[in-house]
């Protein structure tokens, strides 16, 4: 009779860890992401997704609440879209394959499958690009350390140019300079393929991305090649500070413009 009874109390111990550790995931998924963002840290989200990818929309949209409620935060969302869905039965105009060579070689590094919809954090760590709790965890370990370099870059745009002036602190032995040119916003009907006759949302598109040496550790200047649909309003340009070596990104920056830059110029 005890043994029966002490079973039974293991079994309702057992159900009821679990209903609390599925509650706390629920609660985690639902709360506010801006909740989690304390500290002097950073962290940089590098979405893998495709138009092609049935998966892919639930990360898309999870990526765009994390857009929202960052705000100015040190959260630097950047969404690439691969092109090994392209011939699944449609082809997503954002594509790219250098795009898709980028994820490869996080792969390598770390040891992972490489699979839409894919979330990088910081080069360091990846996970489904859909999973909520994740996504806050993600946030509030990188908000919460600290960044190896600091990184600024003040940008003037000269026709379909953009001269940028970075400043770095910090060890950059073997850290590359990267320039994302990043669409805020898309929405895109898709008529073939996995997501048929859905209308689909995108923030944070990256539309090119630049690699540049520092010859000069401290500070410099480098010029970019702006997007033909590029206009200062709708896009804005991330920089990372990236180890050649291990891919983790030691910091991250927006590019900020000198009065009279954030006026409506489109490229021609």
């Amino acid at each position: 009779m005890k043994r029966i009874q002490l079973t039974m109390l293991c079994a309702l111990a057992v159900i009821l860890l679990l209903t609390a550790t599925l509650a706390n995931r629920s609660m985690a998924s639902k709360s506010s992401i801006s909740q989690t963002i304390k500290g002097d840290g950073f962290v940089v989200l590098e979405l893998f997704t495709s138009e092609g990818c049935s998966s892919c929309p639930p990360a898309d949209e999870l990526l765009a609440k994390v857009q929202r409620e960052a705000g100015d935060k040190p959260v630097y969302a950047l969404s690439y879209h691969v092109d090994y869905w392209d011939n699944q039965g449609w082809r997503d105009v954002f594509s790219n394959p250098d795009y898709s060579k980028r994820q490869y070689q996080y792969a390598s590094k770390l040891r992972a499958q490489v699979y839409t919809p894919q979330v990088v954090v910081n080069g360091k760590t990846e996970f489904v690009g859909s999973n909520a709790s994740a996504m806050n965890y993600a946030i509030a370990s990188g908000i919460s350390g600290s960044a190896v370099n600091t990184l600024q870059l003040q940008g003037k745009q000269q026709g379909a140019k953009m001269s940028l002036d970075y400043q770095v602190t910090g060890k950059t032995t073997d850290d590359e300079l990267l320039i994302a040119i990043v669409q805020k916003n898309a929405v895109h009907q898709i008529k073939r393929g996995e997501n048929e006759g859905r209308t689909l949302s995108h923030v944070q598109i990256v539309r090119s991305l630049q690699t540049f040496q520092l010859d000069q550790p401290e500070k410099g200047q480098i010029s970019i090649e702006l997007p033909k649909a590029y206009s200062a309003t709708g896009w804005e340009i991330i920089g990372l500070l990236q180890d050649r070596k291990s891919s983790v990104i030691h910091s991250a920056t927006r590019a900020i413009f000198t009065a009279g830059e954030f006026k409506d110029i489109k490229v021609k």
